[in-house]
């Protein structure tokens, strides 16, 4: 006899094939709402003159819009992924759907920098529960083998598509309409998504279990007490109690953090993910890597509007050669993988990338596009699309079935945080060169935290060539 768990988690309506009757609007769904969500990551990006314009933000101010989404994004994507199991997965995904709607309704309608911000947070706490109930859905929807694997193709596509989009999507609305228009357009469609959801989406079995809610705080708040800390001492000084209280604070909170993991019957963060010096290697060069990329993003997309005077149309059009490029390898890597071992591709990757940021970072107020920007760009995309793909496999190889999704969140949630902290660090560095917001301010800024970018990818290869290399070395030796 089948039992109601069984009739809920199974697609009723699949095919012999395991893909769907709804297969199309389905994956639709899912993609749709997860692009939101990598969308809103970048979107503001080439939006932050005119934000900067309309608000007041100072340079340290403005990290914040993009630090309060990514902060509260990783630190509650853990629990984010617990809520799918305990309430079920649809019933959840339709939840985050409203709560991201809504707060990107809010975000559009800031009338304060503190308005803004919070709202940003807000949103991202959506973002941490939407982002894993898609997931989770996907794999649910779609039957092990080939359907599933053309699904997680599409899904993957948003992913490393997403962000890049977002800069020509946020430029374009930003240049036609306001900063604004890019998150009120979350709303009429997140309340598609939740029309079509209701409709179509299978919902899945409830699980037993509780919240590691202390984990959760313990985390979002240490990692944001360390971010404030960073971003205080570009403006206090390293010394001021403005910057050593949220630094110290943050350090005791995730200390508790780990003691608290150690402890806890059914932790959000098992420490024994750590126990493989690959993974290991993996989160810390993961967290180096998109550190730098998303100063990447922030600090070239005001360089080319402040200094070229560009549209922020014209902006994100600018990351184009870098977009272009990393689709073009992100879709060889397979092919790649089957001809040479996943450290020497990726070790590939983050040097290419490596080699492009350091190359960029030698802008000025007189660098030309074509050779300053463009060239670098070329680097830099072909680095991230070697990269991205092998890096997450090295996260997540060898955990065990019972902590097969933390691990998968520790990769995004490193990922997060990593950007927020990393950001944090290149914004101080940035503000100690300048904090004018003249076109020469603006280049010196970008230069200096470019410099950084770079700094953060070469100590991100030594990661790659002093843990991951030799593990996986030591690994094919014993599987000989």
């Amino acid at each position: 006899m089948t039992t109601t768990a069984q009739r809920a988690s199974a697609p009723a309506t699949a095919r012999p094939n395991g893909t769907p009757v709804h297969a199309t609007l389905i994956l639709t769904i899912i993609c749709v709402s997860y692009f939101m969500v990598i969308l809103d990551n970048s979107i503001v990006f080439t939006g932050l003159p005119q934000i900067r314009s309309d608000m007041g933000f100072s340079e340290t101010g403005l990290s914040w819009i993009t630090n309060a989404y990514v902060l509260v994004f990783g630190g509650l994507l853990l629990l984010g992924s617990r809520a799918g199991d305990l309430f079920g997965h649809r019933r959840v995904f339709l939840f985050s759907l409203v709560v991201f709607s809504l707060t990107s309704l809010l975000v559009g309608a800031a009338q304060t920098q503190w308005w803004l911000i919070g709202a940003r947070a807000l949103q991202g706490s959506g973002a941490a529960v939407l982002a894993p109930s898609a997931l989770s859905l996907l794999t649910r929807s779609f039957a092990e083998g080939r359907a599933r694997n053309r699904a997680m193709a599409a899904y993957s596509a948003v992913a490393g598509l997403g962000a890049a989009l977002g800069l020509v999507v946020g430029g374009l609305v930003a240049d036609l309409v306001s900063w604004r228009a890019g998150f009120f357009l979350n709303v009429p469609v997140g309340i598609v998504m939740m029309v079509l959801a209701v409709r179509f989406l299978p919902e899945t079995e409830r699980r037993g279990g509780r919240f590691d809610i202390a984990g959760a705080l313990l985390a979002t708040l240490g990692s944001t007490a360390l971010v404030l800390g960073i971003v205080d001492a570009a403006d206090f000084g390293w010394t001021a109690p403005a910057t050593l209280i949220p630094l110290v604070a943050g350090a005791v909170m995730l200390g508790l953090f780990v003691r608290v993991e150690r402890r806890a019957a059914q932790p959000i963060m098992p420490l024994r993910l750590f126990a493989s010096r690959e993974r290991t290697g993996a989160y810390l060069a993961r967290m180096l890597y998109m550190g730098a990329m998303m100063g990447f993003f922030f600090f070239t997309a005001q360089f080319v509007q402040s200094v070229y005077h560009w549209t922020p149309l014209q902006a994100g059009l600018a990351f184009l050669p870098m977009t272009l490029v990393n689709f073009v390898f992100a879709v060889q890597v397979p092919r790649l993988l089957e001809k040479a071992r996943r450290p020497l591709v990726l070790l590939t990757g983050v040097v290419l990338t490596a080699a492009g940021m350091a190359w960029l970072s030698r802008l000025d107020l007189h660098t030309p596009y074509l050779t300053g920007v463009a060239l670098p760009m070329v680097l830099i995309g072909a680095g991230q699309g070697l990269t991205l793909a092998p890096l997450t496999s090295s996260g997540v190889d060898g955990v065990a079935p019972a902590d097969a999704g933390a691990g998968s969140g520790l990769v995004n949630t490193v990922h997060q945080i990593g950007s927020a902290l990393s950001l944090s660090i290149l914004t101080a560095v940035a503000a100690s060169v300048s904090t004018g917001h003249t076109a020469a301010d603006i280049a010196a800024r970008s230069g200096a935290a470019l410099t950084g970018s770079a700094v953060m990818l070469a100590l991100a290869v030594a990661t790659v060539l002093a843990l991951i290399v030799p593990a996986r070395a030591t690994r094919n030796e014993r599987s000989l």
